[in-house]
């Protein structure tokens, strides 16, 4: 007999249904699996048959054939086993109801019967969602992920028996409902560093308000110990907290990677990623023979800090810049394209030169101007290009270090940032960018209006730093951003050349 399951696989981040196809006929027992299972999923036959026997059902002795359709697209995973199981059940008589393709039905199968947890919960919702179906069958364990998605019923289950007395009309199973952004404890967030730790380095801390403020990327150069480590590790603490659109889109990211669990439902803080300089150009940006997000997918809304720049590999640091200019990255592979959302804001810090002591006063530096040239020339200009604040965070001295002065705390800064956020919000709204940094040529035409003499500045630093059209356009959002700050409908003379002075890889060269 033939049965028919929905469920439901993800390509990229975005899940798609899946027809669990289940044919039993006469013949010598078999057991075969099509429509290009990959490992994990032709594994399952020994999965489901012992679930089935252990729930108390038995296994058909004939030839059991399924086909997960569309066929053309590889499928893995371990969702699968429950509406494989269920198929089966189905194709066998045992359940009996014409309510079974109305639901999706994700889950992995334990020997015994009980369903676990399996990751991209939140995008098989939205698939369930957007395809008119009236629920989704869930893990216990993936309830609160998937009920984010409140348009359909959520039903959690425990073990394949519980399923068939559903649909055998034995018992009932309620349907899950939560409020995603007011769980408490289940919000992902964890407690944030505070900038009244950091002692001095004001030019620095006023740099990294404007990049949060604009979402600008930013790049700090400094000696080791002067604390650019230290206060990237502070900057979520003054970032706005995630819309509920944008904690949707983290949130899916995670939950496809399977990095949620039990007790996370949705993002609330703006994710921090902090990859270290090994890692891969697939690792940083995605890929895989079935493409999976990388880490710049997983910084989306939120920071990506590389530290010791230099230290990367020049073909991952490369294949950064499409992903900072487009807030995308597309990868292509055999199976198909994908692409992964990437809108980030690019946080690094680095050694003036290999030993750390460029331009040192008690001359400590050991390296030749051609070992610093040498060292520097990692970051390519095309890179450098696209970050749009660059500093120089000096040693501190001890007296500032031992000054019993506290610095100003997150909380007043994150204020500032919120309400220079708000006024983007509005100039943007209905544009689909929410700050500075993502304006195209022509946002900076209608918004960034300078005046006279902010006109004339900029067009002389320009001139004497040879900054390229994107550098300038650079300079035009930082102090756009700068004006926000100052809650100033025009860029003045000063917004410009503050934002001029975050350019000191600029002036370094022009020198």
């Amino acid at each position: 007999m033939l049965s028919k399951v929905n469920s439901c696989a993800v390509f990229g981040i975005d899940a798609y249904v899946v027809e669990v196809e289940v044919d039993i006929s006469y013949g010598l027992p078999t057991f075969n699996i099509v429509g290009l299972p990959e490992t994990a999923v032709k594994e399952s036959k020994e999965r489901v048959k012992s679930a089935i026997i252990n729930s108390g059902y038995s296994f058909p002795m004939d030839r059991v054939i399924i086909n997960l359709a569309p066929a053309d697209i590889k499928k893995e995973g371990t969702g699968f086993d429950l509406p494989m199981a269920l198929g089966i059940l189905s194709a066998s008589e045992l359940i009996v109801s014409q309510e079974l393709a109305q639901y999706l039905m994700v889950g992995e199968l334990s020997l015994d019967g009980r369903v676990r947890p399996v990751k991209g919960v939140l995008s098989y919702a939205l698939a369930a969602r957007e395809n008119g179906f009236k629920g989704i069958m869930v893990p216990e364990e993936n309830k609160d992920e998937a009920a984010i998605i409140c348009d359909c019923d959520i039903l959690p289950v425990k073990r394949l028996s519980q399923i068939v007395d559903f649909f055998s009309g034995l018992r009932q199973i309620t349907p899950h409902k939560i409020n995603g952004l007011t769980q408490g404890k289940n919000i992902h967030g964890k407690d944030l560093l505070d900038f009244k730790d950091v002692k001095g380095q004001s030019h620095a801390k006023r740099a990294l308000e404007i990049a949060a403020a604009g979402s600008h990327n930013i790049l700090m150069s400094g000696p080791p110990g002067s604390g650019k480590s230290m206060m990237a590790k502070r900057l979520p603490g003054i970032l706005p907290v995630l819309s509920l659109n944008e904690a949707l889109e983290v949130t899916r990211i995670h939950s496809v990677k399977g990095l949620m669990n039990e007790t996370e439902v949705i993002f609330s803080q703006r994710p921090v990623r902090s990859p270290h300089h090994t890692i891969s150009d697939a690792g940083l940006v995605g890929g895989g023979a079935v493409p999976e997000p990388g880490e710049i997918s997983l910084a989306h809304h939120g920071v990506l800090f590389l530290d010791e720049l230099p230290e990367f590999k020049k073909n991952v640091l490369e294949v950064l810049r499409q992903p900072l200019e487009d807030g995308k990255v597309t990868i292509a592979r055999a199976s198909g394209k994908v692409t992964f959302p990437s809108s980030f804001m690019l946080v690094a810090a680095m050694n003036p030169c290999a030993c750390g002591f460029s331009g040192d006063p008690l001359g400590r530096c050991t390296c030749s101007a051609a070992q610093v040239m040498k060292y520097r020339s990692r970051i390519s200009g095309p890179l450098l290009d696209r970050i749009d604040i660059h500093i120089e965070v000096p040693k501190v001295k001890f007296s500032t270090l031992r000054s019993s002065k506290i610095p100003q705390s997150s909380k007043a800064i994150k204020k500032r940032v919120e309400r220079a956020r708000r006024i983007q919000k509005n100039r943007f709204k209905g544009s689909g960018i929410f700050c500075n940094a993502r304006m195209t040529a022509g946002q900076i035409r209608d918004f960034c209006c300078l005046d006279r003499e902010a006109e004339q500045l900029l067009e002389s630093g320009s001139e004497r730093l040879g900054l390229s059209a994107r550098a300038c356009h650079s300079v035009i959002k930082v102090a756009r951003t700068i004006s926000d700050l100052y809650e100033s409908d025009k860029i003045n003379r000063q917004h410009v050349a503050e934002a001029i002075q975050y350019r000191s890889f600029d002036r370094t060269c022009a020198i």
